[in-house]
């Protein structure tokens, strides 16, 4: 045997120093709650957590319900069925990922408004002229949360569902027809248990989305366990209140992914293809247009209706002289600015955990579990990791000032809490599973044969990550790039907690004129954060038109 390759170790170190990275704010977590006082956990047990894990509960049972009906609806439609408009729809469905949930409820509280343009038009046709007349009823509490979440996060239902569905083979379907069940039951009997493995991913990802929601919920006056995490720590200044109850919701992520991942134990399913796909029915007349419909309805809900009535903010406020603030351009800078570098430092720590993975050969088989770790942060909800990760950047300042004042430096000032280090570190942690998952699909396309090749010729493991792999990774590096870079923008939860004094990115800036009512400046700064979102959606829907093999 072989010695092990110690030019190895430096990439595995990086890779578990990433893993730490992770880890560390759970770690805190669970020590700051379980060291708070009993009277904390009364007072939460009695008064705070009967309500809110309630509130919680129904919202995500309520949303996760809706959107797997739309998603799986919406897939199974252009999926199984040809009708008016289908080319179109198909990736209009993916179009309300562009929109963050707060922005949605910020739109649909001023245009569903009593004196907003849906009340007056109604009201207008009805002939009444004031709100004391008639009214609607109002767009806030559960209800209306439940509806509008749903509507903008069902695209993930619709995303790895619509993919399992255009892998089955078509056989399958002509069986249960030769059999004697209609279109319905061979959908009911066959199509839909086979598809269950991914309505269960796409329905953890809707789940954990609806909790780390915070502008939203808030917004439409729903306290969930985010809100209730917020209110504690900025509202009340309860520290070791909102880690107790950031612990409750770590809990109930926990929960969803083992449920989640225990529901697809015993499935079997394949989602590769054999024989001939499914060739879409051609739906004619009102069968038609009726599909047409079905499939345009959450499109013009989720992102038509709120992004066009911002549009139309914007024009009005432009078109009347009134340009942006330099308070606003200042946020869209420093929004730009703290997005790039979590991108950059992203993008450089998932390359050191795939490529640690990749040269793994010799190393103990714990070893080999680490790289796993590192992706763990997309699940923390955004106010959790803002809490726990409080507690490791205050050691670590502590720490700093101990070495400025050890080498004969002013221990004075903070270097990363209070800073946009700490943001930046936050939004690393919470989206380095999307350059891990790209990285890692990336480096799966290339033949070892090539990294083989570069050995015999010479290069060690950094000259063939170097000169072989990064050339041919480039497209998936751009890739995870943009949707690291957008997610940042779109970040609320953990930007809200842990941005230094006077500085404010597009999303906190909006949160701040929803919650004042001053809706003017909120409109333009929403519709850059949408027209952001519009890229990454574009790409991922001409990716899904791709024929699969």
């Amino acid at each position: 045997m072989s010695a092990p390759d110690f030019r190895s170790w430096p990439w595995h170190a990086g890779m578990m120093a990433a893993a730490l990275a992770v880890l560390a704010p759970v770690l805190a977590l669970v020590g700051q709650a379980t060291q708070g006082s009993g009277a904390h956990w009364h007072h939460l047990l009695q008064f705070v957590l009967p309500g809110v894990l309630g509130q919680t509960l129904l919202l995500l049972a309520g949303v996760g319900l809706l959107a797997a009906a739309l998603g799986v609806g919406a897939a199974w439609l252009v999926t199984a069925y040809d009708f008016p408009g289908r080319a179109i729809l198909s990736w209009g469905l993916l179009l309300p990922l562009a929109v963050p949930t707060y922005i949605v409820a910020y739109a649909y509280l001023d245009i569903l408004h009593p004196i907003g343009p849906v009340q007056e038009a109604v009201r207008a046709l009805l002939g009444y002229s004031s709100p004391r007349e008639f009214r609607l009823p109002d767009a806030r509490g559960l209800p209306g949360a439940i509806v509008l979440l749903a509507f903008v996060l069902y695209p993930y239902v619709y995303l790895t569902t619509r993919s399992m569905f255009a892998n089955q083979a078509a056989h399958l379907m002509e069986a249960a027809r030769l059999l004697g069940h209609g279109p319905w039951a061979s959908f009911v009997r066959v199509a839909l248990p086979m598809a269950r493995p991914a309505i269960a991913v796409g329905l953890c990802l809707v789940l954990l989305e609806t909790l780390n929601d915070i502008g939203a919920s808030e917004f439409l006056g729903v306290q969930t366990l985010t809100v209730a995490i917020y209110t504690t720590w900025i509202t009340r200044s309860d520290l070791a209140g909102a880690a107790q109850i950031a612990l409750v919701a770590l809990a109930l992520v926990t929960a969803l992914i083992t449920i989640e991942r225990h529901g697809r134990r015993r499935l079997r399913y394949t989602g590769s293809r054999r024989g001939a796909a499914i060739r879409p029915h051609r739906l004619r007349g009102s069968a038609g247009w009726l599909a047409s419909a079905l499939c345009l309805m959450p499109i013009l809900i989720g992102f038509v209706a709120p992004a066009g009535y911002l549009l139309a903010l914007t024009l009005e406020r432009l078109g009347a002289g009134l340009w942006p603030s330099a308070a606003l351009l200042r946020a869209a800078w420093q929004t730009l600015g703290v997005s790039a570098a979590a991108t950059a430092i992203a993008l450089a720590v998932g390359l050191t955990v795939v490529w640690s993975r990749r040269i793994m050969h010799r190393v103990p088989a714990w070893l080999r579990a680490v790289p796993r770790l590192a992706t763990l942060g997309y699940a923390l909800p955004g106010t959790v990791l803002a809490i726990g990760l409080l507690f490791p950047v205050m050691a670590l300042e502590h720490g700093l000032a101990w070495l400025r004042a050890t080498v004969g430096l002013n221990p004075a000032g903070l270097i990363l809490l209070g800073t946009p280090l700490a943001l930046a570190l936050a939004y690393v942690i919470r989206f380095l599973t999307i350059p891990v998952g790209t990285l890692e699909s990336g480096l799966e396309r290339i033949p070892a044969s090539f990294e083989q090749a570069a050995r015999l010729l010479g290069e060690n493991v950094h000259g063939t990550l170097r000169r072989v792999h990064l050339p041919l990774l480039r497209p998936a590096l751009v890739a995870s790039a943009l949707l690291v870079f957008v997610d940042a923008m779109k970040e609320l939860p953990a930007t809200l907690l842990l941005r230094p004094l006077n500085f404010d990115t597009l999303a906190t800036w909006l949160y701040g004129e929803a919650a004042r009512g001053t809706y003017e400046e909120g409109a333009i700064a929403a519709l850059g954060i949408v027209a952001a979102g519009l890229i990454p959606v574009l790409i991922l829907a001409r990716l899904l038109d791709r024929p699969t093999s």
